[in-house]
């Protein structure tokens, strides 16, 4: 499916944001200040486009869209960190623990 061009993408009634340069530099950024990471690549949906969901040791976590699922698994393996398809095997329970314990921080 080509693109129109511009930052969107169409898909039915929605639009759906392209990756963009500062996507990738985030998470470039994220992978090098952290230890332990894994990544975790998400499915295009009716609303998202392909994400890459990076998880460090303790559950932090950070997502970002990204051009494809072959340029998640490949930046992954450029930065050495294990990546696995999200619809497979799911997210890590950490970062699921990881989220109960910011939201009880915050309240």
């Amino acid at each position: 499916m080509s693109r129109p061009s511009g930052d969107t993408t169409r898909t039915g009634s929605t639009s759906v944001r392209a990756s963009s340069s500062a996507d990738a530099k985030h998470l470039n950024e994220w992978v090098v200040q952290r230890r332990g990471v894994e990544g975790f690549v998400e499915p295009r949906t009716a609303v998202n486009d392909v994400t890459l969901l990076l998880v460090a040791h303790d559950g932090e976590w950070t997502r970002r869209r990204v051009p494809s699922a072959k340029w998640a698994h490949d930046f992954c393996n450029h930065h050495r960190v294990p990546s696995y398809d999200a619809a497979v095997v799911g997210v890590p329970q950490r970062m699921r623990e990881w989220n109960r314990r910011q939201k009880s921080r915050d309240t």
